[in-house]
């Protein structure tokens, strides 16, 4: 995976920082750190004016902060905080150029425009681009005027034809100028939403292309030109993408090929030099492989932090394309009731969000390419669960897993019975393969059982959310005073109990994990379940930190008083 190096290296800078026992004045444990951090920037492609601003400007930014609680009365710091948000502050800063991109909206029509040189993957991106806009309940369309580059169209439409996305291109017309205004033009009388335009690679060197893509954008009249960047360009990516932005004034950048090897920094030099924003990441070929590209949370998957938000975006779109049975898998949970049905759904879900090393770089804890060389393995031990589900009867599918444990006379359970044999036999899978996969599910029915009914805390978490009168959080994100109160009296008695049983710190834990983490309530997905804890539990059972909450000290006090 393209950047994945420069990930485990920041995250192990960091990491260092971590250990250290002292961050002393004179600071050489920083520039060690940012000694690792500009070496694995420059070996990433970044622009070395770029990585030597980055330096200066952690430093300076460190050393004022430290300064600042000097005259503050020499209030005690934490300096490896204030070290790492320096670090993470400039480093999303290299990313984010501070202007926002045209965002396509519905009840107009939006047309889009692709550009860039030979080779980077224009014509694939287009479609991908259409199929997530597609996804998002867009009427979009294709319109090919690539006609320098023999096959662009058959490309085209072959592409369009898989994904059902409306195209139009020619044979016989030569101009793409003229074939673009024809293809706009008719979709737009037949009323898209998104229309989006591919042309022909150029390079800065060829001024007749530039002149023709010039043309292509007056007579199309893009509401955003999209400059389509390679990953593996290198430091070229700089002067490249300042020629397109002098001829073709692009609004956004999709850097493409970020399933390879490459390393990718040259985009970020680009994003500097044009002060243009990246709205998109190619990570495969499959036309679903479009990422949304966001700083913070870019920055964030890169030193190991995760990035909670695009896992539930990510699973968003899964249940988008399945509402009917996400909405049945949330009334189940409501209910308390989870069966293997469901855990084989979520199975599947895993399976069909694409790259589980992408997925595992989302969640917090596992930096870039962690699971690089275990995904096949990871991918065929979840393969062989399906089948084991498939070898179920429907009765056996519907139950909570107890179905297949044996008891004796006393009712104390003393292993699998023999449904569980017939399915190992059934699916060529072992006894012990189905015992994992049945301990899994009944897990998962627990969670289930705790979370759903009227006693159950997803109630009493809609009920606390309710009581607090869904108004955001007070200072430092705290709950106020009567937020807090409000929120105890909302909370079921046996709750009650189990939270002063439990103490300040087993409380925190408690309550991370109903609120999802750093999501809150709700946030992993369908009916309130946490999605992402589940996702770390079933990788972590095949061998595969949320966020802030609010102060646990001042809120046990609060529930005390009950």
């Amino acid at each position: 995976m393209v950047l994945a190096d420069l990930g485990q290296r920041l995250h192990g800078a960091l990491s260092q920082l971590s250990r250290a026992s002292v961050i002393d004045d004179k600071a050489s444990v920083i520039d060690a750190l940012l000694k690792e951090l500009c070496a694995a920037l420059l070996e990433s492609d970044v622009n070395v004016k770029l990585v030597s601003q980055l330096r200066a400007k952690v430093k300076a930014k460190v050393k004022k902060s430290l300064e600042e609680a000097e005259k503050a009365g020499g209030r005690e710091l934490n300096k490896k905080n204030v070290v790492q948000k320096a670090v993470f502050d400039e480093l999303v800063a290299l990313v984010d150029p501070g202007t926002e991109p045209y965002k396509p909206t519905k009840g107009k029509i939006n047309v889009l425009m692709a550009v860039g040189i030979q080779g980077a993957g224009k014509t694939t991106t287009c479609t991908k681009l259409a199929v997530h806009y597609q996804r998002r309940g867009f009427r979009t369309c294709l319109v090919c005027a690539d006609t320098f580059r023999a096959g662009a169209f058959d490309q085209l439409k072959q592409n369009a034809t898989k994904a059902k996305i409306p195209f139009y291109g020619s044979y016989t017309e030569t101009d793409p100028v003229a074939i673009a205004s024809l293809g706009v033009e008719k979709f737009r009388k037949e009323r898209f939403d998104v229309i989006i335009v591919d042309t022909s690679g150029r390079h800065k060197q060829e001024s007749e292309l530039f002149e023709e893509m010039v043309a292509i954008s007056g007579a199309v009249k893009p509401d955003m030109t999209i400059m389509v960047l390679d990953a593996s360009i290198g430091q070229a990516a700089e002067s490249q993408s300042r020629a397109f932005k002098d001829s073709a004034d692009f609004g956004a950048i999709i850097v493409t090929k970020l399933d390879g090897h490459a390393k990718g920094g040259g985009a970020i030099s680009a994003v500097a030099a044009t002060k243009t924003p990246i709205i998109f990441l190619g990570t495969g070929e499959h036309l679903n492989d479009l990422e949304r590209f966001a700083p913070q949370p870019f920055i964030s998957k890169l030193l190991g932090m995760g990035d909670m938000q695009g896992l539930v975006e990510h699973m968003q779109d899964m249940a988008r394309a399945n509402p009917e049975r996400q909405k049945d898998l949330a009334k189940n949970l409501q209910a308390g009731k989870f069966s293997i049905r469901d855990w084989r759904e979520q199975l599947s879900n895993i399976m069909s969000m694409g790259s589980l090393s992408k997925i595992a770089s989302m969640i917090p804890g596992m930096p870039a390419g962690m699971m690089d060389g275990n995904e096949e393995d990871t991918a065929a031990k979840l393969k062989r669960m399906i089948f084991i589900t498939d070898a179920m009867r429907q009765d056996e599918l519907d139950s909570d897993g107890m179905i297949f444990v044996a008891f004796d006379k006393a009712g104390n359970p003393i292993g699998l019975n023999r449904r569980a044999k017939r399915v190992a036999r059934g699916s060529g899978t072992s006894i012990r393969e189905v015992e994992e996969l049945l301990a899994q599910a009944r897990m998962m029915a627990g969670m289930a059982r705790q979370a759903g009914g009227q006693n159950g805390w997803m109630t009493a978490m809609q009920k606390m959310q309710a009581a607090a009168g869904g108004k955001p959080l007070g200072p430092n994100g705290q709950p106020s005073p009567a937020q807090i109160e409000a929120m105890r009296k909302a909370m079921p008695p046996e709750m009650m109990r189990k939270l002063r049983a439990a103490g300040p710190q087993g409380a925190q834990k408690m309550l991370q994990d109903m609120m999802g983490g750093a999501g809150g309530a709700g946030a992993g997905g369908p009916g309130g379940m946490d999605m992402g804890s589940m996702m770390r539990k079933a990788m972590k059972s095949m061998g595969g930190g949320g966020g802030g909450m609010p102060d646990m000290g001042s809120l046990m006090r609060m529930m005390g008083r009950g």
